[in-house]
């Protein structure tokens, strides 16, 4: 049986009345942005099952732009997130959307970059200020953001999870937990691994020579105060 923390009874030091709704909120926007890579000029923002009802009122809104802007959820700023970011001239839109079956508290974010691009994310708040990202511009993943994150693309060749792995060992770099997708045999498939210590630039530059791979993904550990 897995144990509780005192994290998990109590919840995060946070600004507003939930830890779901305000700071797992504020999580998955810093998340979203680290892996959108870049400022965010527009976001808009479907609120599945409960955020989608109550996003207002429990300052889910608030705490969901305070992210994208990098705001730990502790940050007294959080508050005043929205007038914040038209100040920034980001554009802000939300709507309540029914995205199937996720957790209630899931948020899709449909990003876009000041480098042009666009960055598509769907992530749920678990409780206690917990998340789980789920999906990325479409492909299936699960991860925290509890630790530093590689997400890979590539075609479903054999061979490919060897190689990976083996750069990872070759970097002296552990894997603490390592998630597989694909869409169908031969096709797209996706590998999250989260590991236990940064990753370099250079290992990843590795990782993207190797046959197959499509695009690289790198989220370091999303550190409060960073």
């Amino acid at each position: 049986m897995s144990s509780m923390g005192v994290f998990d009874i109590l919840g995060p030091i946070m600004v507003g009345p939930s830890s779901s709704h305000t700071a797992g909120a504020a999580r998955l926007g810093k998340v979203a942005r680290a892996i959108a890579g870049d400022e965010i000029v527009e976001v808009t923002f479907l609120l599945h099952g409960s955020f989608g009802k109550t996003y207002k009122g429990h300052g889910t809104d608030r705490a969901l732009v305070a992210g994208i802007m990098e705001m730990d959820p502790s940050d007294k700023r959080l508050r005043d997130s929205l007038e914040i970011a038209k100040e920034k001239g980001i554009k802000i839109t939300f709507r309540d959307e029914d995205l199937g079956d996720y957790h209630p508290n899931t948020v899709r974010f449909l990003m876009k970059c000041q480098n042009g691009k666009s960055c598509d994310v769907i992530g749920s708040s678990v409780g206690g200020g917990n998340i789980e990202i789920v999906e990325i511009n479409g492909n299936k993943v699960k991860f925290t953001g509890a630790y530093a994150t590689i997400i890979t693309s590539h075609k479903d060749i054999p061979g490919t999870v060897a190689k990976v792995t083996n750069i990872l060992y070759s970097h002296k770099v552990n894997i603490a937990f390592l998630n597989l997708g694909r869409s169908q045999k031969g096709k797209n498939a996706t590998m999250t691994f989260e590991v236990d210590s940064k990753i370099s630039k250079d290992l990843i530059e590795e990782i993207k020579s190797v046959e197959g791979i499509e695009q690289v993904i790198l989220i370091n550990k999303v550190e409060e105060g960073e």
